[in-house]
C-alpha cells in the first residue's frame, strides 16, 4: 500500500514536472537540441522518484516508461514521426490527474483507471508497433479527475495556427502591415459547446496556471509599449497559450476563447504582422485581470464568476479579433481613459488601506458573498529547494554537535571520580601523617594526583570551548538560514506598481517612466506585505500631484516624460526605500501657510520652522496642500496612513522637497520583524526591553535639572520640554523611589507627545528573537511580546505606543506620581474615590479633598467607579445615588458583597434627604449618608475624618 504520509511531496513533484512535460513535449522534433530534451528526461525521472517514495508502483512504471522513451529520443533512436508524442502527453495528463486526487482515494482511483493506465503504458513500451498516425490513448475513460479532453491532446499534436483578419481603424492606427483575421478562426459557438463542463477537482490546476501566467502577462505587456521585438512577445504568447490549455483542460469555455484570441494577436505581433497600440494593450491587460481575479476566488465560485464576466469576455474576444463596436464598448468600460470605473472611489480610499498588489478588478458579489464564511487557511511560505537543503544540512550538523555532549558528560564524570579519589587520598594522607609518615612524601603524592586532575580539567575545558564555538557557529548559520527563508525580493511586493503608474498616467494624460532599482533586495515577507499600501499611496501622490503635464515640463526645461524612481537597499542593518519623482515638488511656504490656516501652530512659531519640521506636517491626519480632491489623491489621508503603517513595523518615514525639481520620501524599516534591536533597562529590579526604533533618545539627568509646570515634572532636552514619568508606576511594579544622584531617562514618543520614562538603570543593547505572548493571557497592557535573554531568562518587550496611552490616561486622571517622592511618603496620603455623574459636584469634592491632602480619583458613574475600586486600593468611596449605568445603591451593595472590598467605607452624598432614602442607603451598606442640602466644606471633611481619619503628616 502507498505511503500516503509523503503524498504532499508527490503532489508538488507532479505539479512541477507535468507542467514541464506539457510545455516541452509538443516541441519535440528530430532537430531538438540536448538542452531542450534534457529537462523532459529530468521531469520524468523526478516523477518516477516521487512515485517510488510514496509507493505508487503503477505510477513508477509509467514514469519509467516515459523516461526510457525520452532517452531514446535523446540518443537519436526515435524521431518525432514515431508516433510516441501523444502517448507521452497522455501519460503526463494521467500522472497530473493522479497527483490532484485526494490521498484517501488515490489507490482506488488507480484501480478505476487501470485500463487507461495499461493502454498508455503499452503504447510506450511497444513503441515499435506504434504507427506514425497513432492517436492519443483515450483519456475520457479516466473517471476522476478528468485531466484533459480529447481536444487538448489533439491540440498538443497539431497546434492551431493563428489566422488573421484586418483590425478596425481606431485600434490599429500603428499596424504595419495590416493584421488579417479570418472569420473562421474565431472560436465558433459549436466549438465552445464541445468542451465539457469544468471538473471542479481540476480547477486548482487552472488557478495556479492563471496566477502564474497572469503575472507574466501583466509585467510583459507593459514592456511591449516600449519594445515589441519578437523575443519580448514570445514569452507572452506562450503564457496565453498555456492559460488557454489550462482552461481547456477544466472545460472553462469562455476562458479558452478569450485566451485563444489573446494568443492569436500576440502571435501576429511576434511575426511582425501588427504593431500593438495602447488600446490593444489596454484590452490585453484587462483580459489578464480577469484571469488574475479568477485565480484568487474560491474554487466553487470560478464558474459563477466567469458567467458574470461572460458579456465582457465576449466583447474582449471580439475586440481582440477586430470588431470595432466591441472595441468601443470594452474601452469605455476598462481602458484607463475611463478610469473612474476601475479606480476606488474617494470614500473607499479613505476607509481602505489594503495593499495595492496588482490593480485587478474588484471582487464580484459572488466572491464577496463567501469572504467571511470561507475557512481560514494556514499561512503558507514557499521555500526554495536549495534553501531547504541548507536547512537540512545545518540541522544535521546541529544534531551531530549535540551528540558530542554525551562523550563530554562521560569525561566530566571521570573527572568527578578522580576528585573523589583525591579526597580519599587526602584523608589517607592525614592518617599517615598522624601515624608518623613524612608529611613531605604525602604531599608529593597528593600533588601528583592533583596535577593529573588539573591536566584533565584543562583538557576538557579546551574541548568544551571548542564545542561552544562550533555550536555557536552552527546555531548562527541555522538562524540566518531560517531568516533567509522568510525573505523575498523587493520586486515581489512591487509587481503591481508599473501597471498602477501606467494606468494612472494614461487616465491623467501624463507621460511617466517608472523605474525600480534594487529589485533583488531581500525583504522580510511580513514587511513586504505591509509595505504595499504605503507605497501605493506615495506612488499615487507622485503621479497625481508630483509629475506635471508634458507641456508644463517642456516649458520648465524638463523632458516631456516624467520619472518616478523607487530605490531599495540595505544600509546599516536596515531596509532603506526611497520614492523619488522629478515633478514640481512642494513649496515649503505653501505648507507653512497651510499650517497657520489650520491652526496647527501660531504664526510666529511657524515662521521659525525649518524645512524638515514643515515636512512633518504632511503626515498629520487631514493635512493636504492639494488644491482639489480627486479620485486618486488630495484628501490628506494617504500620508497619514503611510506614517501609521511604517510606524507599526518600527520604521520611520521622511519627506524632502526641492521646489521645481521633485519630491522624495525616504522609508527606513527593519529587515525583519522576527528579530529586533532593543535597549535593555532595569525597572524595579526586573529587566525589560524597549525597541530601539521607538526610542527618541536616552539621557542621564541630575535631580536639580527637574522643573515643575502646572504640577507636572519635566526636563529640557535640546530646547524641548519632556515630561517625566516613573516607569515603575506605569507598569504597576514596586513603588518607585529615587535616592540616586543621577536619574536614567528613556525618551519615547508618538506623533503628538513625548515622555521621559525614569528607570532604575541601563543594561545595554541586545538583539532579541521576538516571541508572541500566550493567547491565553489576552492583551497585556504596555507589553507587546516576549523574548529570551542570552542566559535563557525571559524578558518582556514593552509597547511604546501603549505606554504613551497609559501615561496619557494617568495624566488625565491626575494620578501620576512625581519623580523624587519617596514611596513611603506617597503612601501616607489616604486614597479616596469620588463617584458622581455631575462634573461640577465631582470637581468640587475632588478639589476640596485634594487641597486638604488626600489623594483623590474620580469616576463618572457607578460602573466606572466599581471598575476603579477593582483596579485600585482606596481608603474611602464617596458616591452619588442617582447615576446612569449603575446607581450608588447598587455600587455600594457590590462593594460590600465582595470579601476583598467590603472593609472599604462608603459615604453616600445625595440630594434626597427623606428618612426612607437615608434608610435605603444604609441598608445597602453605606457607612455614612450625607445630604447635599447640608453639604459644606467642614461637613464633608468632618465626615471623611470620622471614617478614615485625617491626613497623616
Amino acid at each position: 500500500m502507498a505511503d500516503l504520509s509523503m503524498l504532499e511531496l508527490f503532489r508538488m513533484e507532479a505539479e512541477s514536472h507535468t507542467q514541464t512535460l506539457r510545455s516541452g513535449l509538443p516541441e519535440l522534433s528530430d532537430a531538438l537540441s540536448q538542452e531542450k530534451i534534457h529537462p523532459l528526461i529530468h521531469a520524468a525521472n523526478g516523477l518516477r522518484g516521487a512515485a517510488r517514495i510514496v509507493g505508487l508502483a503503477d505510477a513508477v512504471s509509467l514514469a519509467q516508461a516515459m523516461e526510457t522513451v525520452l532517452e531514446e529520443f535523446q540518443n537519436g533512436n526515435l524521431t518525432a514521426s514515431s508516433g510516441l508524442i501523444p502517448p507521452l502527453l497522455a501519460g503526463t495528463e494521467f500522472l497530473a490527474s493522479l497527483g490532484a486526487e485526494e490521498a484517501a482515494n488515490m489507490e482506488s482511483w488507480m484501480d478505476e483507471n487501470k485500463e487507461t493506465f495499461e493502454s498508455i503504458l503499452n503504447s510506450l513500451k511497444n513503441r515499435d508497433a506504434v504507427p506514425e498516425d497513432a492517436a492519443t490513448p483515450d483519456l475520457d475513460k479516466i473517471k476522476t479527475p478528468a485531466p484533459a479532453d480529447t481536444d487538448a491532446a489533439k491540440e498538443f499534436k497539431n497546434p492551431p495556427k493563428p489566422k488573421t483578419e484586418q483590425m478596425p481603424e481606431p485600434v490599429t492606427q500603428a499596424v504595419e502591415p495590416k493584421l488579417e483575421i479570418n472569420e473562421s478562426s474565431s472560436p465558433a459557438r459549436t466549438e465552445k459547446e464541445d468542451i465539457p463542463l469544468a471538473d471542479l477537482s481540476m480547477l486548482d490546476l487552472f488557478r495556479m496556471e492563471a496566477e502564474s501566467h497572469s503575472q507574466s502577462l501583466n509585467s510583459g505587456l507593459l514592456e511591449l509599449e516600449k519594445n515589441q521585438s519578437a523575443d519580448k512577445v514570445e514569452p507572452l504568447m506562450r503564457a496565453a497559450h498555456s492559460m488557454k490549455g489550462a482552461a481547456r483542460i477544466v472545460g472553462l469555455t469562455d476562458a479558452v476563447a478569450l485566451a485563444h484570441a489573446m494568443e492569436d494577436l500576440l502571435v501576429s505581433c511576434q511575426k511582425g504582422e501588427v504593431v500593438l497600440n495602447s488600446t490593444q494593450i489596454d484590452i490585453l491587460l484587462s483580459a489578464t485581470d480577469i484571469y488574475k481575479e479568477a485565480s484568487l476566488i474560491d474554487t466553487d465560485e470560478i464558474q459563477e464568476f466567469l458567467a458574470e464576466k461572460k458579456p465582457l469576455m465576449d466583447n474582449m474576444e471580439k475586440a481582440l479579433r477586430g470588431d470595432k463596436i466591441a472595441v468601443k464598448e470594452v474601452c469605455s468600460e476598462v481602458c484607463p481613459n475611463g478610469m473612474s470605473k476601475k479606480l476606488l472611489t474617494s470614500e473607499e480610499l479613505i476607509q481602505d488601506a489594503e495593499p495595492a498588489a496588482d490593480p485587478t478588478p474588484k471582487p464580484t458579489p459572488a466572491q464577496s458573498k463567501k469572504t467571511n464564511t470561507a475557512p481560514q487557511k494556514d499561512a503558507v511560505v514557499r521555500v526554495s529547494a536549495e534553501n531547504l537543503n541548507r536547512l537540512m544540512a545545518l540541522a544535521g550538523e546541529s544534531l551531530v554537535e549535540a551528540g558530542r555532549l554525551g562523550s563530554f558528560a562521560s569525561s566530566l564524570l571521570r573527572i568527578k571520580g578522580r576528585q573523589r579519589d583525591l579526597m580519599k587520598s587526602l584523608e589517607e594522607g592525614c592518617e599517615r601523617v598522624i601515624n608518623g609518615d613524612s608529611p613531605a612524601d604525602v604531599l608529593d603524592e597528593l600533588k601528583e594526583v592533583l596535577a593529573d586532575c588539573q591536566l584533565q580539567l584543562v583538557k576538557h575545558v579546551n574541548e568544551f570551548d571548542l564545542y561552544r564555538r562550533r555550536s555557536d557557529n552552527v546555531s548562527g548559520r541555522l538562524y540566518h538560514e531560517v531568516i533567509a527563508s522568510r525573505m523575498r525580493p523587493f520586486s515581489d511586493g512591487g509587481r503591481g506598481f508599473p501597471r498602477l503608474v501606467r494606468d494612472l498616467a494614461r487616465s491623467l494624460g501624463k507621460e511617466i517612466d517608472f523605474v525600480i532599482e534594487g529589485a533583488a533586495t531581500s525583504v522580510d515577507r511580513d514587511i513586504l506585505e505591509k509595505l504595499e499600501a504605503p507605497m501605493n499611496h506615495l506612488i499615487r501622490n507622485s503621479v497625481d500631484h508630483g509629475i506635471e503635464m508634458a507641456d508644463e515640463r517642456v516649458a520648465a526645461g524638463k523632458p516631456a516624460r516624467g520619472t518616478i524612481k523607487i530605490v531599495a537597499g540595505h544600509r546599516a542593518g536596515m531596509l532603506f526605500i526611497e520614492i523619488h519623482d522629478d515633478g514640481k515638488g512642494l513649496d515649503p511656504e505653501q505648507i507653512r501657510a497651510k499650517v497657520i490656516e489650520k491652526g496647527l501652530a501660531p504664526a510666529r512659531m511657524a515662521a521659525e520652522m525649518t524645512r524638515a519640521e514643515l515636512m512633518e506636517f504632511l503626515f498629520l491626519p487631514g493635512f493636504s496642500t492639494a488644491g482639489k480632491v480627486t479620485e486618486i489623491s488630495g484628501r490628506g489621508v494617504g500620508l497619514d496612513v503611510v506614517h501609521a503603517m511604517v510606524q507599526e513595523v518600527g520604521g520611520t518615514v521622511r519627506a524632502e522637497s526641492n521646489p521645481g525639481q521633485g519630491m522624495s520620501f525616504s522609508l527606513q524599516l527593519p529587515l525583519t520583524l522576527s528579530v529586533i534591536r532593543t535597549l535593555l533597562v532595569e525597572i524595579s529590579g526586573q529587566p525589560y526591553a524597549i525597541p530601539l526604533s521607538r526610542i527618541s533618545r536616552i539621557a542621564s539627568v541630575f535631580p536639580d535639572q527637574l522643573q515643575l509646570v502646572e504640577d507636572r515634572q519635566y526636563i529640557s532636552l535640546n530646547g524641548a520640554n519632556v515630561g517625566l514619568v516613573p516607569a515603575a508606576q506605569i507598569l504597576g511594579a514596586a513603588s518607585f523611589s529615587t535616592d540616586k544622584e543621577v536619574l536614567k531617562v528613556v525618551v519615547i514618543s508618538d506623533r503628538m507627545n513625548k515622555y521621559g520614562l525614569v528607570i532604575d538603570d541601563f543594561i545595554g543593547e541586545q538583539d532579541l528573537v521576538v516571541r508572541p505572548l500566550d493567547h491565553r493571557l489576552g492583551a497585556v497592557p504596555d507589553v507587546s511580546s516576549v523574548a529570551l535573554m542570552p542566559d535563557g531568562s525571559p524578558v518582556l518587550i514593552l509597547d511604546a505606543e501603549d505606554l504613551v496611552r497609559s501615561i496619557d490616561n494617568l495624566l488625565s486622571g491626575g494620578r501620576l506620581n512625581k519623580v523624587g517622592v519617596d514611596a513611603t511618603e506617597a503612601a501616607q496620603a489616604q486614597k479616596i474615590l469620588v463617584v458622581d455623574d455631575s462634573l461640577t459636584v465631582r470637581e468640587v469634592e475632588r478639589k476640596l479633598l485634594a487641597n486638604y491632602g488626600y489623594d483623590v480619583d474620580t469616576a463618572v458613574d457607578g460602573q466606572d467607579g466599581f471598575n476603579a475600586v477593582l483596579a485600585g486600593d482606596y481608603d474611602l468611596v464617596i458616591t452619588d445615588v442617582d447615576m446612569p449605568r449603575m446607581n450608588g445603591l447598587e455600587l455600594t451593595r457590590r462593594i460590600k458583597a465582595d470579601p476583598d472590598m467590603k472593609s472599604i467605607p462608603v459615604m453616600m452624598v445625595s440630594y434626597k434627604d427623606r428618612k426612607e432614602d437615608k434608610l435605603r442607603g444604609l441598608e445597602a451598606g453605606a457607612d455614612y449618608y450625607l445630604t447635599k442640602s447640608s453639604f459644606h466644606d467642614e461637613t464633608l471633611l468632618s465626615a471623611v475624618e470620622d471614617l478614615i481619619g485625617g491626613v497623616t503628616k
